[in-house]
């Protein structure tokens, strides 16, 4: 039998060594996740700051999410087309936001269009997939998937029970044209504004109205300077979780797959069902820290049914692009999810 010496093993250290200082070497990917979720007391945070957690693990420490909380790097309408850009890597975005960057997502959110949130929640996870997918690829942008924004209420000075309520009425909007069209309908003055702009305008009198949900509107800070909310219930709206699509083709087919797998371990009922849970708490705080709460009847919400409803078809001509493929797929899935 050979003989191993001390000349052999320091032979085989200086040959092993670059291997291993290779190894440890070896950085993690870094990917900058934006949200302008506050950074505390609401779920986006902390869905946020989970999926940084599970990517983490996924990739057993071999891509780790930095996020970015509260609009640390821009408003969600530049942030979204920063992403596009390839500027931010990812990041969780409302309706009213990403349908800067394409138009067609505007139509989710077309106040009175689902019946339902069963009817909704199975249009898009068994019906708009695909569609979604290939608009946000011409883009640039890799779609991940859904999340949820929760139940647009209108938070304002004063009650807006009737459509006649808001004309005349100078209302904080996203800048996408399902907002702009809708508030136009109404004789309203749409002024376009980033979330955290919100708060400054209501103090201004700048605007005294917004569509939002009360997962923002309480944990933000907004409910102080509009106390009343009108429980409209028009919309509930999506949310998305996007990546620039570069960055997402440049990371090793193991890397994609772990982020793939991460995002598969909170499926978008689990996302939605803590948002919605979410909703129900925050106005029992709402109303108990002093805010008011206006619940439409029936015959009201008959009343806002009727007047938003040509504004579907008005939203959809000005929207172009492949809204009329969008629109015949939220049709499509409407029939389907209703057998």
């Amino acid at each position: 039998m050979r003989r191993i010496t001390r000349h052999h093993l320091l032979c085989c250290a200086l040959l092993l060594a670059p291997a291993l200082a290779s190894a440890q070497d070896k950085k993690p990917v870094e990917l900058r996740y934006t949200s302008n979720a506050p950074p505390k007391g609401n779920p986006w945070a902390m869905q946020a700051e989970r999926l940084a957690k599970i990517v983490d693990e996924e990739s057993k420490g071999e891509i780790k999410i930095q996020v970015f909380l509260a609009a640390q790097l821009g408003s969600e309408q530049d942030t979204v087309q920063q992403v596009a850009r390839g500027r931010i890597d990812m990041g969780g975005f409302s309706t009213g936001s990403v349908a800067l960057v394409v138009p067609e997502m505007a139509l989710l959110s077309v106040p009175g269009y689902f019946s339902s949130l069963a009817e909704q929640d199975c249009v898009l996870d068994n019906h708009l997939m695909p569609l979604v997918t290939e608009l946000f690829d011409k883009k640039g942008v890799k779609f991940l998937g859904w999340v949820e924004i929760g139940t647009i209420d209108l938070f304002g000075t004063k009650p807006f029970a009737a459509p006649k309520d808001l004309n005349g009425v100078k209302a904080a909007a996203y800048a996408s044209k399902s907002q702009m069209v809708t508030y136009d309908s109404l004789g309203a003055t749409a002024i376009p504004l980033g979330i955290p702009e919100w708060i400054p305008a209501f103090q201004t009198g700048m605007a005294q109205v917004v569509m939002t949900p009360i997962t923002l509107a309480l944990p933000s800070g907004l409910t102080k300077v509009a106390p009343v909310a009108t429980r409209w219930g028009m919309i509930d709206t999506p949310g998305f979780q996007l990546m620039n699509k570069a960055s997402f083709d440049k990371l090793s087919k193991p890397h994609q797959e772990a982020l793939l797998r991460a995002g598969a371990r909170t499926p978008a009922a689990q996302l939605r069902k803590e948002i919605r849970d979410f909703e129900t708490t925050l106005y029992g705080m709402f109303e108990k820290g002093g805010g008011t709460v206006v619940n439409l009847s029936v015959e009201q919400r008959a009343v806002w049914l009727k007047t938003l409803a040509p504004n579907q078809q008005r939203i959809a001509d000005e929207i172009g692009g492949n809204s009329k493929q969008m629109l015949a797929a939220m049709e499509a899935g409407r029939k389907a999810c209703t057998k």
